[in-house]
């Protein structure tokens, strides 16, 4: 388990995975700050959010959610991806990020977490 309690932004389009993911953070003691579904909303909050880590689906509503880690990059905040297609589903330039294969168990976000607030 992370030392600390993260701040969480949660960029997924799938509403079910997203309360999925907000529940586990919950009940490995993170919080929640904020749920982005679209890639304007998203790109809004990571720009302007006060949170420590953000977790990504790789695919919102069908475009790449790339734009949404550059950011982030930019700020120097820390982030996960996850997507269904595992590590074949993600640009090379991303290759070093931590990543999450959907559906994925709360042992293997946690690992994440542990990885990525080495970071924060």
């Amino acid at each position: 388990m992370t030392e600390r309690r993260l701040r969480v932004l949660v960029v997924e389009d799938e509403s079910m995975i997203a309360m999925l993911i907000e529940d586990s953070l919950g009940d490995l003691g993170h919080e929640v700050v904020a749920i982005a579904s679209r890639m304007q909303e998203a790109l809004d909050i990571a720009r302007k959010g006060q949170f420590d880590i953000a977790i990504i689906d790789v695919n919102l509503d069908g475009e790449p959610s790339y734009p949404v880690a550059d950011v982030l990059a930019e700020r120097n905040v820390p982030f996960i991806f996850a997507t269904g297609y595992g590590s074949k589903g993600l640009d090379t330039k991303y290759s070093n990020i931590p990543l999450l294969t959907k559906p994925f168990l709360d042992s293997e976000l946690e690992t994440a977490l542990v990885q990525i607030s080495k970071e924060v």
